[in-house]
């Protein structure tokens, strides 16, 4: 049984990919497209914001409901990796560890809600 949301491997892996996400904004051209750059960014802190709110919760049920969240914020970050590069700021080749990361990501979130059920027979 973990203590906190920071003792969650699902959690720390968000929060170095966040740091990453934030370094790969920096370049450009995607740098002048505001409304992309704040999306990826909203997405990508929302995994770790849902991860955390739903710890904090009182039970279980609302747990994994936050988790789905945390698991729905990591697919809309595929697709708009997957948008990057049809617009052209990114070669597929950029993105592939981004993307490999992101997806290690929703398999984390996979597992744990299942073992949250499991433990709570829901």
């Amino acid at each position: 049984m973990y203590s906190s949301f920071e003792d969650l491997e699902v959690y720390k892996t968000t929060i170095k990919f966040t740091g990453q996400v934030y370094d790969l904004l920096k370049r450009s051209p995607l740098k002048e497209d505001f409304a992309m750059v704040d999306q990826v960014r909203r997405a990508t802190i929302s995994i770790s914001n849902n991860i955390s709110e739903g710890f904090e919760r009182e039970t279980d049920k609302e747990l994994i409901r936050f988790l789905y969240f945390s698991k729905g914020s990591a697919g809309e970050i595929r697709n708009l990796f997957n948008l990057m590069e049809e617009v052209g700021y990114f070669k597929a080749e950029e993105l592939v560890d981004y993307k490999k990361q992101v997806i290690n990501i929703s398999k984390q979130l996979a597992n744990y809600i299942k073992y949250v059920k499991k433990r709570s027979n829901l």
